[in-house]
């Protein structure tokens, strides 16, 4: 039997997981997961929590629970090292051998750009940044503060949506900025989507300190410079999403890199050299068949998983591999709580239109038909405890 291990159970690995069970196999190989949390966390829902509008269990459930009713093996432990002759993978715990291995490890935030950002700025990309952050603004809600003043700095679409969610929020009390280094926020995206955005902010009051760097950020502010003038401003709460880049363990891994730290792959996802592992999401610079380099999302991960799954079940069952070819989808943005929008196959929408179609189009990409059976029920019958109770 055929081993096939996937170092991370995010959308790359979980997704390649998930497809790799539902190809036609002459017999079928052992798939395991290996990921050191006990979530996956659906990241593109996950500034619903900030405005309570989803439960966490929706937006990240156990490993445990996505997997029980699959031939999935799931293991909690941190990766080490791999073993490329023996065709190992060294855990905290214990070793696993693999004939095909995915790394699908994920990124981070790099937070050693600014002083103190590592400090006293809080990412926003796991269960636990999401759990911070609403305990802080919960003890800031609970102040005698007459305001409570939000620095986002970002204005990706990361940065754009987690400020119009606390916007909504806070309300009244909310002081937002959005600070970036560009010349406007949301550079790639379409113009309907950065146009309504900017609506958006501009309807909620949110500052927008384009052309400015950061400078220093301490406990309860933050130093900007714009146009040569540093200033210091007073903050409760400093959000930090400037970025990805590749986890920590990748430097030590015995695999191709370039000058950025990310795997070398070929256009079939394999790693060069070694065409037994494949890695996708971001911890490869992935391009388009116009030589593109495509953006860290979850859209491009869970493509990539399809051909990832694919060239891994060809390989094995000797048949042709497929090249990837990425297929832009269009974009969603949550603008706010119950407003979005949505940009893409010709298709423009904002409002609740825009929001509902969001929700649809996330609930059909949950990762098994249970966990969206039991997301459904819970949107539905919310609603209606509700109007019950009222």
């Amino acid at each position: 039997m055929k081993k096939i291990v996937i170092l991370g159970g995010g959308f790359g690995g979980l997704y390649t997981a998930l497809r790799l069970i539902d190809l036609h196999w002459s017999q079928q190989p052992q798939i395991t997961i290996i990921d050191k949390n006990d979530r996956f966390v659906f990241s593109p829902l996950l500034y619903e929590l900030i405005t309570e509008e989803m439960q966490s269990w929706e937006i990240a459930p156990h490993y445990s629970d996505l997997l029980a009713n699959t031939p999935i093996q799931y293991i909690q432990d941190t990766v080490t090292d791999i073993n490329l002759t023996n065709k190992e993978v060294i855990l905290t715990n214990s070793r696993v051998s693999y004939d095909r291995l995915v790394v699908a490890l994920g990124g981070i935030t790099p937070d050693d750009m600014v002083k103190g950002a590592k400090e006293y700025a809080i990412p926003f990309r796991s269960l636990e940044n999401a759990y911070r952050l609403k305990e802080k603004l919960r003890t800031l809600e609970n102040s005698d503060k007459e305001f409570i003043r939000v620095a986002v700095v970002g204005g990706g679409y990361s940065g754009v949506e987690l400020g119009l969610k606390i916007a909504d929020r806070l309300g009244k009390r909310g002081k937002i900025r959005i600070i970036d280094r560009g010349n406007d926020i949301l550079t790639n995206s379409p113009e309907f989507n950065r146009k309504t955005s900017k609506n958006a902010l501009l309807d909620r009051k949110i500052w927008l300190d384009l052309e400015t760097n950061i400078v220093e950020i301490e406990e309860n502010q933050i130093s900007i410079e714009y146009k040569n003038k540093i200033d210091t401003i007073p903050v409760d709460i400093v959000l930090w999403t400037v970025g990805t880049k590749p986890v920590k363990i990748i430097n030590k891994l015995p695999l191709p890199q370039d000058s950025q730290g990310k795997i070398k792959i070929n256009p079939y996802l394999q790693v060069e050299n070694h065409p037994e592992i494949s890695s996708i999401g971001d911890l490869v610079e992935c391009k388009d068949q116009d030589g593109k380099i495509l953006p860290n999302t979850a859209q491009v991960a869970f493509q990539q998983s399809d051909y990832c799954a694919w060239n891994i079940w060809a390989s094995i069952e000797d048949k042709p591999l497929l090249p990837f070819q990425y297929q832009p989808l269009g974009e969603m943005l949550a603008l706010g709580k119950d407003n979005a929008t949505l940009s893409g196959l010709g298709i423009s929408l904002n409002g609740d239109l825009a929001y509902l179609a969001r929700r649809l189009v996330y609930l059909y990409r949950l990762p098994t038909f249970e966990h969206q059976l039991a997301v459904a029920f819970n949107w539905i019958t919310n609603p209606i405890a509700s109007f019950i109770k009222n």
